[in-house]
This record gives structure tokens, sequence and C-alpha cells, in this order.
């Protein structure tokens, strides 16, 4: 049960010991790619009123390239990647001392961790990084977190802050995770484009509807979109993680949140909450799947309902090219990605096995041995 004296509860009654923000560009950086300072200085205000009531608090932020692009004079984001390097690790100076200076009025410390792939895909590295994190924590010190986008490639390609926050969730295994953006939360449909579009105040369970509304990236100045929020809902929830995405505009929104108001669209599964462990969340966020795997309905309702593990038989397509212990996702007949995974089998196997239950397979001398091998086992899996 809570305490009498906590300010600050979770869902489920506990106190709030530890909340992840992601904030994005486009409510960092105003219209002419400045920095609003007066944004930056009411969050500092809010992280002190959290850390007054015990409450730690990680900042993962968007909005160095942005900075960057200002100062080289370019006022669309460009696609050639050493120009967006370029623009990283010049406005993350800027980004930095913005935050510094703001928490640093209230006494407050702050770190600067840049995170690559690197960092996360390995186990023991991603650990490192875990301990290092838990530390400045400890020390009532800040985590200003970002990609370290001016060396990893990868990121500014593909990559987005609101995996890096799920991410970052994970790893400090977080009570809530607030995703600041430049609209209201989650619709039942695009409201750029649908009038009839409503926001959902909760989401206990994402249906395959949902997913389908999410859009593409509403910045130019911004790699992610809804979508890739979406993405980290379903994790955050397969974690048993609450996730909130709202406007971040607001000046006291982070306190608005906390103090349980109906602010945006709050993700948090009902009744069913996994709390999946944290090597599983691992296989989910810290490394790139090499590949993914199309698997029919039958295997869908094993894995999610039964706890099964993932069956060559099941498979009716797959892509990419992956060895043994590469994460792999798993996607279901609709399109729709349900999981992720160790393979155990890698892909070249696969294509000798895929579609083939255990009896056959042991019929046929040149792979019989692969009859009794698993694609993914249970315990390295995680379902969303």
């Amino acid at each position: 049960m809570a305490s009498s004296n906590a300010k600050y509860l979770k869902p489920d009654g506990t106190p709030l010991k530890r909340v992840v923000i992601k904030i994005g560009t486009s409510t960092l950086v105003d219209e002419q790619q400045r920095l609003r300072i007066d944004f930056i200085s009411a969050l500092a205000r809010q992280i002190d009123e959290l850390q007054r009531n015990g409450v730690s608090v990680v900042v993962v932020s968007s909005g160095a390239i942005g900075l960057g692009l200002r100062k080289l004079g370019i006022s669309e984001r460009p696609d050639d990647v050493p120009t967006l390097q370029a623009a990283a690790a010049m406005g993350q100076i800027e980004l930095t001392k913005a935050y510094d200076n703001s928490l640093a009025h209230f006494g407050i410390n702050m770190a600067q961790v840049l995170l690559t792939r690197k960092e996360t895909s390995g186990r023991e590295s991603y650990l490192h990084a875990r301990d290092a994190m838990e530390r400045l924590l400890s020390l009532g010190i800040v985590p200003l977190v970002n990609e370290n986008d001016a060396v990893d490639v990868d990121e500014i390609l593909f990559g987005d802050n609101d995996t890096l926050a799920t991410i970052v969730a994970s790893m400090i295994d977080a009570d809530l995770v607030v995703l600041l953006t430049d609209i209201d939360g989650f619709y039942s449909a695009d409201p750029r484009t649908a009038e009839d579009a409503e926001l959902l105040h909760k989401v206990g369970n994402l249906t395959g509807e949902l997913v389908k509304a999410a859009g593409g990236s509403g910045s130019a100045l911004g790699s992610g979109g809804m979508i890739s929020k979406i993405e980290a809902a379903r994790v955050m929830m397969a974690a048993g993680i609450p996730m909130v995405i709202c406007k971040g505009s607001h000046p006291s929104i982070i306190s608005d949140i906390v103090a349980g108001k109906p602010v945006g669209t709050l993700f948090d599964r009902e009744g069913d909450a996994r709390n999946a462990n944290a090597k599983k969340l691992w296989i989910a966020l810290g490394a790139t799947p090499k590949g993914s795997v199309t698997v029919d309905d039958g295997a869908v309702k094993a894995m999610r309902f039964n706890g099964s593990s993932l069956l060559p038989v099941g498979v009716k397509a797959f892509e990419g090219v992956f060895e043994v212990g590469d994460p792999i996702s798993i996607v279901g007949e609709n399109g729709l990605l349900i999981g992720r995974g160790l393979a155990k089998l890698s892909s070249a196997q696969l294509a000798q096995v895929a579609g083939m239950n255990s009896a056959s397979i042991a019929k046929n001398a040149e792979i019989a041995h692969l009859g009794d091998t698993v694609l993914i086992h249970r315990d390295e899996m995680i379902v969303f």
C-alpha cells in the first residue's frame, strides 16, 4: 500500500518513484528553430517539485539537430547524413546549456548521457549503461538523455527518441513515461484529415484499428510521428509501465499528469499487464531487429494466450538475414507487429524448415537435426 504522505501515486495506488519525460522537437523548438526557453524553465520548475516529493526524473530530449540546423542556416531537415551529424554536434551544446542553466536555478545537477545502439544492443553494455543511470539517480542528478546522433548513423536514419525513452524506462524500471508532443494525445483517426476524429483519454488495449489510425511524422524537423509513439506504448503496456502522450506546451503539464488529472492519452493495460522481465524488455528494445517473420493466426494465439514458443510450422514468410541469437520481429498475417525475440535458427536454416511441423522435418535426413529446434523460445520472447 502507498504511504500516507506520498503525494504522487501510480494508477495502482502505490507511490510514484521514477518518471521518464520525453520531449519532442516540436515542443522544444519554435517555428524559427529557436529554443523555447520558457518551456525549459517551466519544466525545471516541475522537476524540482517532483524531486522534492521523492520522484526521480530522467529527461529524454530531442531538438539537437533542429537547433544545429538553425545555426547552419538550414530551414528544413536535410537528407544527407553528414549534415545531420554536424547539426547534432552543434545543437547538442546549446541544448545542454539551456537545460543545465534552468535546473541549476533550483539547485539541481544535470548529467548528459548519450546512447547509441552499440550501448544497448549488447547485454553487458546495456547493463553497464543501466548501472550508470542508477548511480546518477541515487545522487539526485537528472540525466539528460539523447541519441549520440553525431556518430550513430543508423539512429539518425531510422531511430527516434520515443524508442529511446522506452529503452531508458525499461533500464531504470520507471513508473511512468510521458511523451510531450505538439498534439493533445492519441485520436481515433488522424485529426489532420478526419473531422470525426476523437481524442482517446485512455487506451487499455491497442487493437489493429487503433494502430492503423497512427499516421507518419507530423513535424518537419522531427524524426518520429504517432506510429513511433504507438510502438512505444505497445512495449510499455507489455512491461506494465503506464505511458501518457500529450501536448507539451502547457506550463504545468507534468504536474497535472502526476497529480492524476485527465491530460492527453493514458496507455495502461488493465487486468493482464505482463510486467515483462528486464531481459525480455532488452530483447524488445535493446537492439535493432535483424529480420522479421510473418506467422499464422494459430501461432499468434499460441504465443499470446498460451505462452508458447514459436515453432517453424507457424511461419508463413520471413525477411532479412539473421544468425542464431539475433533479435527478430514477429509479425501477424495482418502486418501488425506482435512481438520480438532471439532467433534459435538462422535465416538459412529457417528457409529449409519454415511451415513444416516436427514430424515432417524429422523425415528429411538433411534437416532432421532441426526437428526439435524452436524458432524463438518463449523465455527469449516478448509478445505485445
